[in-house]
């Protein structure tokens, strides 16, 4: 089980309501072992999907169409940023590119800052092609 909690005076305070669910399942007076790492900034994580919410938004029904999903829409933009691996498909005899993960736990801050400024000059240049950079930053409060 993995949650995200804040140390206050009171001791850990879970940060989420899926948080402090999971937290209500442990049995009081029971011992647990637990690891704790500092997390990556949940609110810049929200601001990371909210530019790729805004962006999926934006497009045109017809662009909409290429992708299945606002996920693989999400994956496909990752990939034109450089966040990706090579492999290769014995059965197509041709190399890949597939998204790394962003999860917490793969990533570091200062990675995920660099994925979101790259992610956001890459939908500056295909999506938002009318839009200057501050314009998009100041519309994606709406999404947040």
């Amino acid at each position: 089980m993995k949650i995200y909690v804040k140390n206050t005076s009171a001791g850990l305070v879970p940060m989420l309501d899926d948080d402090f669910e999971k937290k209500q399942k442990l049995k009081r007076g029971e011992v647990y072992q637990v690891s704790i790492r500092l997390a990556r900034n949940y609110q810049f994580h929200k601001k990371y999907f909210a530019l790729i919410n805004f962006a999926w938004e934006y497009l045109d029904e017809r662009q909409t169409e290429l992708f299945k999903n606002m996920n693989v829409f999400r994956k496909t933009i990752e990939v034109s940023a450089g966040h990706c691996e090579r492999i290769f498909s014995i059965e197509k005899r041709e190399w890949f590119d597939i998204p790394k993960s962003i999860s917490f736990d793969k990533m570091s801050e200062d990675e995920f800052s660099e994925l979101y400024d790259r992610v956001l000059d890459v939908l500056l240049k295909i999506v938002f092609k009318d839009m200057e950079a501050d314009l998009v930053e100041n519309e994606l409060l709406n999404f947040m």
